[in-house]
């Protein structure tokens, strides 16, 4: 399946925010690329091209395609509550953005490497599917060859911050998925309603 692979950082400067984490990169050059990125002369956005950039932006943080995330917000819009957090909740209940909140991978990306090449387990069964949305209760878990990783290794060195809705026990490498986050919770910079008056036009 298509993904983008291309600089990581001219995607950051694009938005403004360093969405991919932590980016030396980014910190010394954080206005958009190209010959205009520093022009104090730029146009106005329209409503349209800035609710646009808040999907782009929520599509390159969780790494999905268009369709996949086509296909969430509309999982999202079914649901009982509001719209915008239903779809938050949805992006951080998928196995590997789960991953990498618990610091088993130092990326979304990396996360989704360890869960496609079977490293993963939920609850004792070997889960292949990034996208696979987890339940309140489930373990996840590297499977017990896979625990010596010199990538898991690190990333679970750099640990970072917790999350609440999330518990880790570094002895076994396991977590529990407590529930899904309320929206306060969620440390991301995306204004979901922007996305949200997107695709109700």
């Amino acid at each position: 399946m298509a993904r983008y692979t291309g600089p990581k950082t001219k995607i950051a400067r694009k938005f403004g925010d360093a969405i991919f984490g932590e980016d030396k990169y980014f910190d010394k050059r954080s206005y958009p690329p190209g010959q205009h990125g520093q022009s104090k002369k730029r146009k106005t956005a329209s409503e349209y091209a800035v609710q646009l950039q808040e999907k782009q932006k929520a599509k390159y943080t969780y790494g999905l395609l268009e369709r996949q995330f086509r296909n969430l917000f509309e999982k999202a819009s079914r649901k009982k509550g509001v719209t915008g957090e239903n779809m938050f909740k949805l992006l951080e209940g998928r196995l590997d953005n789960t991953l990498y909140r618990l610091g088993l991978a130092a990326s979304r990306a990396q996360a989704r490497q360890l869960v496609i090449h079977k490293h993963i387990a939920v609850n004792g069964q070997i889960v292949n599917i990034p996208s696979y949305t987890l339940a309140p209760g489930d373990k996840v878990a590297l499977r017990e060859r896979s625990k010596n990783l010199a990538v898991v290794q690190d990333a679970v060195a750099k640990r970072g911050k917790k999350f609440n809705w999330l518990v880790f026990d570094e002895k076994s490498m396991e977590g529990t998925f407590v529930d899904f986050p309320e929206r306060d919770q969620i440390p991301e910079n995306i204004n979901e309603q922007l996305i949200v008056e997107l695709y109700s036009k």
